[in-house]
């Protein structure tokens, strides 16, 4: 039997999760260890949870126990360790209040308004200069998502009504981007940032791939931006993001900005499309998420994408807010569990709180531990010939360039081989995209630094080998 399918989805393409993981599976179920440095899956890697954060859900998901909890604290012989500290419970109380029906009942489309509160309050936070906010953002302009990706489902959905609407994705992208407007029947539009000056992002880069969508008949309706950068790690800095500001409203663009790695700069400055948009009037989607930063929930599947200046829709007297509604109101709601990370993502402890000073110690514990996987992986490359790595660190991830390949061979023939002999689980490149006649990986520099040193060596020693 053969059924008929919609094309556009058989011929998506994913490579985070694609022949290389899957090989990596096979080898796996056959005997063989390997390190899945594939995918920014941080727990999956040994990272543990942030301990405010799993004390306060379980709390949630058995809001019975929070009186139990409360009757322990007056039993003597329990010992203190064994108790949960008043202020976890307070917080888990009155987040149960305010669900009204818990974590098992449906809350509204846009996600719980309490939620959607804290998420604008952090956002103000954020982007606050000297204490002023630029422009405040407005709950009811913000949407709880199941982690970022559904957000830009959401969004290009709306966008693509056909094959010539294109949307501008950076070159290499994380390739949810290019698999969703395959998905969606639109046309993907390349621009290039500046590998060899750190991944840089160039006006003029900007101009001529959109000069040529038009050229193709192309109509291009938003610019994506992931900041920092998945898969390069590259930071955008106030002026560059000024520049796509400004490209974007002589364009009449909406951009797009996934923001998802903000916590992941290492010592860098993290600046936000919202705070130099200000007050312009540029349309603005803003992604962020609980799956990176340092709590790595991926599981959880939290997430928010927050609107600034929706455009009206041609030939409705509707804009895109209220379309975002209706798409959100047919999922009935995001998941309860995934808003209620969210909202402790957005509402760390109070300074000064009992739970405060071991939040700040996992919190940096995690974020140096990964600067230092980084910086240890990138000394290594330092050996490799022929290999190079621009950009400082941000993200999850590293995107050396690999050059000296044996002729005839890719940088996918390249990752397949390195699991092969090592183990190590990358993924290739061309999966993310890269000008044409280079070549690349991409490594999550996640695993244990114990492991990285066991297999760094073997690395070093399989590339030499593969390019002599």
């Amino acid at each position: 039997m053969r059924v008929a399918v919609n094309p556009r989805l058989v011929e998506m393409e994913y490579a985070v999760r694609g022949a290389i993981p899957q090989r990596a599976a096979e080898l796996e179920a056959l005997g063989r260890k390997t390190i899945p440095c594939n995918i920014g899956n941080p727990q999956a890697l040994g990272q543990q949870p942030i301990t405010f954060f799993r004390e306060v859900i379980s709390l949630l998901e058995s809001p019975g126990h929070i009186a139990r909890e409360r009757r322990l604290r007056g039993v003597t012989g329990v010992a203190p360790e064994d108790q949960v500290d008043a202020y976890v419970l307070g917080v888990a109380e009155r987040m149960v209040a305010q669900l009204k029906t818990g974590l098992g009942g449906y809350s509204e489309s846009k996600g719980s308004r309490f939620i959607r509160e804290a998420v604008s309050a952090y956002i103000d936070r954020r982007d606050a200069v000297d204490g002023r906010v630029p422009v405040a953002s407005d709950p009811d302009r913000v949407f709880m998502t199941n982690g970022a990706s559904e957000g830009v489902m959401f969004l290009l959905e709306i966008l693509i009504s056909g094959p010539t609407d294109g949307v501008m994705i950076p070159i290499p992208q994380y390739p949810l981007y290019s698999a969703a407007i395959k998905r969606c029947g639109g046309a993907q539009v390349d621009y290039y940032p500046d590998e060899d000056r750190g991944w840089a992002l160039e006006r003029e880069t900007l101009e001529a791939s959109l000069a040529e969508a038009k050229d193709r008949g192309v109509t291009v309706k938003a610019i994506v931006v992931i900041n920092p950068g998945n898969p390069t790690g590259a930071i955008l800095g106030e002026d560059s993001i000024g520049e796509v500001i400004d490209f974007a409203e002589e364009h009449g663009l909406l951009i797009i900005a996934d923001e998802v790695y903000q916590h992941n700069v290492y010592g860098a400055e993290f600046v936000s499309f919202a705070r130099v948009l200000g007050n312009r009037e540029v349309g603005l989607l803003s992604l962020h998420s609980t799956s990176k930063g340092f709590y790595g929930e991926c599981g959880h599947r939290g997430g928010y994408m927050e609107v600034r200046n929706a455009p009206g829709l041609e030939g409705y007297e509707l804009d895109l807010l209220d379309v975002l509604l209706k798409r959100a109101s047919v999922s009935l709601c995001p998941n309860t569990v995934g808003q209620a990370m969210t909202y402790l993502m957005v509402s760390e402890p109070q300074e000064g709180s009992p739970p405060w000073a071991r939040f700040v110690a996992e919190r940096d514990a995690v974020l140096e531990a990964l600067h230092d996987k980084a910086t240890l992986i990138r000394e290594a490359f330092g050996e490799m010939r022929g290999v190079e790595c621009f950009g400082r660190i941000g993200a999850m991830y590293l995107f050396p360039r690999l050059s000296g390949l044996p002729e005839g061979t890719t940088d996918f023939d390249y990752c397949m081989a390195l699991l092969e002999k090592t183990g190590l689980c990358t993924v290739n490149g061309s999966g993310f995209g890269q000008r044409p006649g280079t070549s690349h990986l991409r490594i999550a520099f996640l695993p244990p630094r114990s492991m990285l040193s066991e297999v760094l060596p073997r690395w070093i020693a399989f590339h030499n080998e593969y390019v002599r």
